[in-house]
């Protein structure tokens, strides 16, 4: 479990170094190859996550490694551009330090994005999927460890992970836009190897329907802090076990930032209608 002292510490760091007042409730994290999206905002001001108590550097290519406030539409919004993984060999903990700091920032609607494998075999590359539930395969926990009561239940429910009213609202406004999005389950693994045809032949037996490397743990340490989450998988390669197909870092971004056009849209569609 996350130090609490730690926690306030950078959320102190942040509010105290903004130039102007940046009152938001929602705020977004931007996955591998999306980070685009951020460099057409109204940009407030950013900070660098080597600068902020506790937080780490970001080590993966595409991820910029800044915390950012930002206007979208008018709205405020703090942007976490790139996150920190397991395979980077960080802890749940120093995975889970955005998610909670902007918790500590007094968001209550946090949009999860991310680059993801498409399981089902109905999914194309370059599509979105919003994340209608989880199945952590990680082995790990960001509330292992003595509880925070101040942040939530040592035992905290997690049947509804994602809020079904975001759910619907995104959606809603997808249908608006006539961008095509599917709904599934997204199963989150350590990495940084990518899957073997078994082992995308058994996730698929467990329900999945997308595969990444992050996500189940900043989830499960929102949720432990009541903020509302809505998941969206950016679906960069399409897993087929029986006929799998290399790919590379490199394939994935660019396939991302293919499809980051429609996310772009649907991003400031949700979050103008918060």
């Amino acid at each position: 479990m996350q130090n609490p002292q730690d926690v306030q510490s950078a959320a102190e760091f942040v509010r105290s170094r903004l130039d102007q007042t940046h009152e938001a409730k929602t705020a977004v994290i931007l996955g591998t190859g999306l980070g685009d999206w951020a460099d057409g905002l109204t940009e407030v001001q950013s900070f660098d996550y080597a600068s902020i108590p506790g937080f780490v550097p970001s080590t993966v290519q595409s991820h910029a490694g800044k915390l950012t406030a930002a206007m979208v539409g008018g709205h405020p919004v703090w942007l976490q551009r790139g996150r920190f993984h397991l395979y980077e060999g960080r802890s749940p903990e120093e995975v889970c330090m955005g998610v909670r700091t902007l918790a500590g920032l007094g968001v209550e609607n946090l949009i999860i994005t991310n680059a993801a494998g498409a399981l089902n075999p109905q999914f194309e590359a370059g599509g979105l999927m919003t994340i209608s539930d989880h199945i952590n395969f990680t082995g790990r926990s960001p509330l292992s460890g003595p509880n925070v009561d101040a942040w939530g239940d040592r035992f905290p429910d997690m049947s509804r992970a994602y809020d079904k009213d975001l759910l619907e609202l995104a959606h809603a406004k997808a249908l608006e836009l006539g961008i095509r999005l599917e709904r599934g389950i997204y199963i989150g693994v350590t990495g940084p190897n990518l899957e073997t045809p078994a082992e995308t032949r058994a996730f698929r037996m467990l329900g999945a329907d997308a595969v990444g490397m992050s996500t189940v743990l900043e989830v499960i340490a929102a949720r432990h802090m009541r903020v509302k989450v809505l998941g969206i998988s950016c679906l960069t390669n399409k897993n087929l076990p029986d006929c799998m197909a290399e790919t590379s870092l490199e394939e994935v971004i660019a396939t991302a930032g293919a499809a980051a056009g429609k996310l772009k849209r649907l991003l400031n569609a949700v979050i103008t209608s918060l």
